[in-house]
């Protein structure tokens, strides 16, 4: 058993999910990869499971429907903190993510102490390929506002491509968590930085996908900005002390 886990959420990712899949286990070294399907209607998990050549390194958790990005995380991070992985890693199916910098991310907390680690796009300059202006600094301006509000020193507070230490996962509490979308990784960063733990960044180039669609949407944008802003009051009458 490796003890390190790539959680990867699915919905409507039959184009990308072997290839995905392959490009992890390629890597020199050993991941385990768990896919949480919200029961795509494109079959994602049926690919999965006829997958064979991967054996007990391959696991999949298939839920009743599309419940959310943050959901399928929560979900994930549950099934690793049971089955006693160290390190938890959140990647995208669609290869915005490069597999290869699973390694960096790993190093950053086995290696260099860090208690989580975070695919940074904009940790030096702007790295994006093939997004539209628009998108590139609704994505940039948002990272500064959630800056702003939370006081967080993290240049990609809206990452989705980290790595957790197994402490970080086990000290948030995670039913607790309130924002389900994709303000679910602002939420998961700024408790773990309120908790005082070690955050680095690590410098990746993020490609948009090139097959299959988008789960991005407008009211997604309005989450991240009301939530933010609730949870920043929230966290004024919370206890971050560890045990």
């Amino acid at each position: 058993m490796s003890d390190s886990l790539v959680i990867i959420p699915t919905y409507n990712e039959k184009e990308n999910i072997e290839k995905i899949i392959a490009a992890v286990f390629s890597l020199e070294k050993e991941f385990e990869i768990l896919i949480v399907d919200d029961n795509s209607p494109d079959g994602t998990a049926n690919i999965v499971k006829n997958i064979e050549q991967f054996g007990t390194k391959l696991h999949i958790l298939e839920r009743k429907g599309k419940q959310g990005l943050g959901t399928a995380y929560l979900a994930g991070f549950k099934w690793a903190l049971e089955k006693k992985y160290e390190y938890i890693f959140e990647m995208d199916a669609d290869f915005s993510h490069p597999p290869a910098s699973l390694i960096d991310l790993y190093n950053a907390c086995a290696l260099d102490g860090a208690d989580m680690s975070i695919g940074s796009r904009y940790k030096s300059g702007v790295n994006v390929v093939n997004w539209p202006m628009g998108r590139v600094l609704m994505s940039y301006y948002a990272s500064a506002y959630v800056r702003f509000i939370t006081g967080m020193d993290i240049r990609d507070t809206t990452a989705g491509f980290k790595c957790y230490t197994r402490k970080v996962l086990e000290t948030i509490n995670l039913d607790e968590v309130r924002l389900r979308g994709y303000a679910f990784q602002i939420e998961m960063k700024f408790t773990a930085y309120k908790f005082g733990f070690k955050i680095e960044e690590v410098p990746i180039i993020f490609t948009d996908r090139k097959e299959g669609s988008s789960k991005m949407s407008g009211g997604i944008f309005n989450e991240a900005v009301w939530g933010v802003i609730k949870m920043k009051i929230r966290s004024f009458s919370r206890n971050y002390s560890r045990k």
